[in-house]
């Protein structure tokens, strides 16, 4: 008789996460599981509490209530360096990156707080190497390659993006938290952040928040529908964003958005 095998842990298991401010609740009892190489968007108006999740996930936040567990270990109370090293990278609506270093140099820095001899690894000129070679395959995804020895203060708002996400792969994530990673691209930037994030390894997972609904459609295998902190859905993506109160939700602010350009 041949044992079965056990199941897998998924990558990320929410359970029942709660996060208040004072009299708000801004993440109201969600739960989430995602496999290895998941997919998922978190959309819904403004003040749902998407980001709060992320945060929570990341560890720049802490929960009231509930648990975050990575791949079965339970990482609620681990700090947020300590999730970083675990495989937890993040991506932030403001673009993170550090304007007196060249470009080629964020992208090393952030390769090198992953470096289990991470110590030395900047300093010693052998190591700068490695992680040097390493950081130019980086920029050459995300199409930054010509601007390695530029300083990244220099870099337009799209480039910036492009090196937030060359940051977060160099950390060979498993779990990628993107927040808004289309805000404020261009149609071409949007294409090539298609195109990398298409190209991601197939056991990486991603959880995308978004405003772009065609982003969501073309990126996202599932979506979670947030409101007021709480789930309104989770289901396959054409049928999220096919709810009534998810259709009703984005033409008020396709509206609204249109109004504000107007006036």
């Amino acid at each position: 008789m041949t044992a079965s095998t056990p199941p897998t842990a998924p990558v990320l298991d929410l359970k029942n996460l709660v996060r208040r401010y004072g009299s708000l609740t801004a993440v109201d009892d969600v739960s989430l599981q995602l496999p290895a190489g998941a997919r998922h968007a978190v959309i819904g108006p403004n003040g749902a509490g998407k980001t709060t999740l992320l945060n929570l996930i990341a560890g720049t936040d802490r929960p009231d209530h509930g648990t975050i567990a990575l791949s079965g270990a339970d990482i609620t109370r681990t700090a947020t360096a300590r999730r970083s090293r675990l495989g937890i990278a993040r991506s932030f609506q403001q673009p993170s990156v550090i304007g007196e270093l060249s470009v080629l140099d964020n992208i090393v820095l952030a390769g090198w707080r992953h470096h289990p001899l991470r110590g030395g690894a900047w300093r010693r000129p052998s190591r700068y190497r490695q992680h040097a070679e390493s950081a130019a395959h980086h920029l050459e995804v995300v199409g930054l390659a010509d601007s390695a020895r530029r300083p990244a203060a220099d870099l337009s708002h799209g480039q910036r993006r492009m090196l937030d996400l060359a940051a977060a792969l160099a950390g060979a994530p498993r779990l990628m938290l993107l927040d808004e990673p289309a805000a404020g691209l261009t149609d071409g930037d949007i294409g090539r952040l298609l195109t990398i994030l298409r190209g991601l390894p197939a056991d990486v997972a991603v959880i995308l928040v978004e405003h772009h609904v065609e982003v969501v459609a073309e990126l996202a295998d599932t979506v979670t529908v947030l409101a007021a902190g709480r789930v309104l859905i989770t289901a396959p993506t054409a049928e999220a964003l096919a709810h009534p109160e998810v259709r009703d939700a984005y033409h008020a602010t396709g509206a609204r958005d249109t109004a504000e350009a107007r006036g």
